[in-house]
């Protein structure tokens, strides 16, 4: 690079940019320690926040016919009953299918080793010495590790039921009376900060889960009615795991897809890609005819952004991170008016 264009590189990083930056990257960085050091009580008010946005709708709707108070303790009931119901059918269901995938899981990696071993016979016919030993044993070491996990994850959630009944009386108290709370928030705030922080909530962190969960729904009871037709077991299981991945944006639905196909793979070759096919179809509907309509006026993030802000969220909170990293990288890029950082609409 010559002498000018260095010149000119820094006339244009004025010094209103350069602190702009700055205190882009001391925002984030305080943000990175206070969820750290809070990150379980946080984590309980956010989805507190994000259940009683969620039922915000629907105790609108009711105001017209009954007061506030009441509207919202009828919806609440009846979206808790709705849970339990839930869980009682649909949760017992795939939490059985779940076990069944276990018990067969040996299965699974005896069969993708023979298609190993089947690799190697052809590799040896044309003359290429190729040991596949170290890859199986591997393969055997991490899938009882990833098994090992899976249990591990679904023991933590069991033992996390009080977290889950905290978020729930949070979410009912936020729903009577969350908007004085949230007006004595944004008193710390110049007024012009609190509307700007307000309108990015709503549109960025709110919005995009609102336009998430109707869009991993979509994909999810689509899924099953595909894996239905094609006679794939499991089905109920495997198109909860393809809804739950869509909630992440961008690779989400991805990665559910690969683990999908991967899982059915002793079925037979020809049956994953069936699945691989129709959830790709799926997955096109999703994207480019009903995510522009769903999340309009949501989140307006660069790929590139959006996947360094997933990398960083999973490495601050794991899971949770990165479900939460979009929505809040979206609130600092509209609060500073971060354009560079912006898709291209």
């Amino acid at each position: 690079m010559n002498e000018p264009s260095i010149k000119r590189f820094w006339e244009q990083l004025n010094n209103t940019k350069l602190i702009r930056y700055v205190l882009l990257l001391a925002l984030g960085w305080a943000i990175v320690q206070v969820l750290a050091y809070f990150s379980t009580v946080i984590i309980i008010f956010i989805f507190a926040g994000i259940l009683a946005f969620l039922l915000s709708y629907p105790v609108k709707w009711s105001e017209r016919f009954v007061p506030h108070g009441i509207a919202v303790l009828v919806v609440f009931l009846i979206s808790l009953l709705g849970l339990v119901g839930l869980i009682a059918t649909l949760g017992f269901a795939i939490l059985s299918q779940f076990q069944q995938i276990l018990e067969q899981a040996p299965q699974f990696v005896e069969y993708v080793i023979s298609l190993l071993d089947t690799l190697q016979n052809i590799l040896t016919r044309f003359n290429l010495k190729v040991n596949f030993q170290v890859i199986e044993e591997e393969l055997r070491n991490q899938f009882l590790a990833g098994i090992g996990t899976g249990w591990t994850i679904f023991q933590i959630l069991l033992t996390n039921l009080v977290d889950l009944i905290l978020i729930a009386v949070v979410a009912f108290f936020m729903l009577l009376d969350g908007k004085k709370v949230w007006d004595f928030i944004i008193k710390v705030f110049p007024k012009n900060v609190g509307r700007k922080l307000t309108l990015a909530i709503k549109q960025n962190f709110l919005g995009f889960f609102w336009g998430r969960l109707l869009l991993s729904l979509f994909f999810g009871i689509s899924v099953f009615i595909v894996f239905i037709f094609l006679k794939i077991p499991y089905a109920l299981f495997l198109a909860a795991i393809a809804g739950v991945f869509d909630l992440i944006p961008g690779i989400g639905a991805t990665i559910g897809i690969t683990l999908v196909s991967l899982i059915i793979l002793p079925q037979g070759i020809w049956v994953s890609i069936q699945v691989i096919i129709g959830c790709i179809v799926l997955q096109q509907i999703e994207e480019n005819l009903l995510m522009p309509r769903i999340m309009q006026g949501s989140i307006n993030m660069n790929p590139v952004f959006m996947f360094f802000a997933l990398l960083i969220g999973a490495k601050i909170a794991g899971l949770v991170g990165i479900f939460l990293s979009i929505p809040i990288a979206g609130v600092l890029i509209s609060m500073f008016k971060i354009e560079e950082m912006q898709g291209g609409n």
